[in-house]
């Protein structure tokens, strides 16, 4: 069943309680909510059989949801028109090895409806933005993995869309083409489209997503800025040239201001992975706080004792720390298996 929604301007998807059951008792996903600002560039991540292909099935419309409410561009989710404002570039696509690189992008936006005389110009524009121009002529079966992921990007544009979701845009492709794509996909955002990412290459994602959302056995796990996502978990760490002897952490740890170990117990109060406010680990101090002023305190005291100090650094989880927590079982440490539920352990994973 597809519910209707008030349409929301600031989100080109807005989706809640997506669900999809396959044979009356596959869970692919398990009551979604995702929102997707216009203008950004989203990510979505997950390990295999986490349904990310499911939900991008159901915003594409090749797929029935058993239920969800939202919407795409400001329409019901499953409205099949919304599509004509919305590109699309496949998880392995492939284009007729006899066509050039022209001539399958003039047959894709002919597909479209795009007319003939806006296929040709678009058509120049886009290979241009791809860096496939000096390819237009030659044909698909001569082109590298890299050159078809480009040329598919440009097709996913000849309609001029508004949203576009790309599905693995950079696997297979190397180095300098994957540098060429993320260009690509800054230039879209800001031209003003929102691009939604479905990939498994964490850096990628890391370099050139606004937001992301961790999707594992079919349910969101995370999802927001990465800023958003580590403030938990950033820490500054001092590394020093000499081990202090761990009794001297109860004192460091005393002259830290209030608020940090506030703020980690509330954390663990609310069930949250909170770290201890000060870790002793060989010669590196690892304290608990994005703050630089609740470090100086901390540093004054061992300065006072003597110490040495020889670097601070402030760290942040990257997103594969971030992904690697979100897919790990804290019960057993180990990955999710495709197909356990997260929450019961029990069959019933996405597809």
């Amino acid at each position: 069943m597809v519910a209707t929604s008030k349409p929301d301007s600031d989100n080109a998807i807005d989706i809640r309680d997506a669900a999809k059951t396959y044979k009356g008792k596959v869970q692919a996903l398990r009551g979604i909510e995702m929102r997707v600002h216009r203008g950004e560039v989203f990510g979505l991540l997950g390990p295999n059989g986490a349904g990310k292909s499911t939900l991008v099935k159901i915003l594409m419309t090749v797929i029935r949801p058993t239920r969800v409410e939202g919407t795409v561009l400001g329409r019901r989710v499953g409205e099949k028109s919304t599509l004509a404002n919305v590109g699309y570039l496949p998880e392995h696509h492939k284009f007729p090895d006899y066509l050039t690189g022209g001539q399958a992008l003039d047959y894709y936006g002919a597909l479209a409806g795009v007319p003939r005389a806006a296929r040709q110009k678009r058509s120049a524009e886009l290979l241009e933005l791809v860096g496939m121009t000096d390819w237009r002529k030659k044909k698909v079966g001569g082109y590298s993995k890299g050159m078809r992921q480009r040329l598919g990007i440009a097709q996913a544009l000849m309609n001029d869309p508004d949203l576009v979701l790309l599905d693995e845009p950079t696997d297979g492709v190397d180095p300098v083409g994957r540098r060429d794509i993320r260009n690509v996909l800054t230039e879209l955002k800001s031209r003003g489209k929102t691009v939604f990412v479905n990939s498994h290459l964490l850096s990628e994602l890391e370099m050139v997503c606004d937001r992301v959302a961790i999707l594992v056995q079919g349910v969101v796990a995370s999802q927001g800025t990465i800023d958003e996502l580590t403030t938990q978990d950033r820490r500054y760490d001092i590394e020093l040239t000499d081990a202090i002897p761990p009794d001297a952490v109860a004192r460091l740890r005393a002259v830290l201001p209030a608020d940090v170990e506030d703020r980690l117990a509330e954390a663990k109060h609310k069930g949250l992975p909170a770290p201890e406010a000060i870790v002793l680990e060989g010669r590196t101090l690892r304290v608990a706080t994005s703050q630089a002023d609740d470090v100086q305190a901390v540093l004054r005291e061992l300065l006072q004792r003597g110490a040495v100090i020889a670097s601070v650094r402030p760290v942040r989880p990257s997103l594969e720390d971030l992904f690697m927590r979100a897919v790990t079982d804290p019960a057993t440490g180990e990955a999710f298996k495709p197909g356990a539920s997260r929450e019961t352990g029990k069959k019933g994973g996405a597809q």
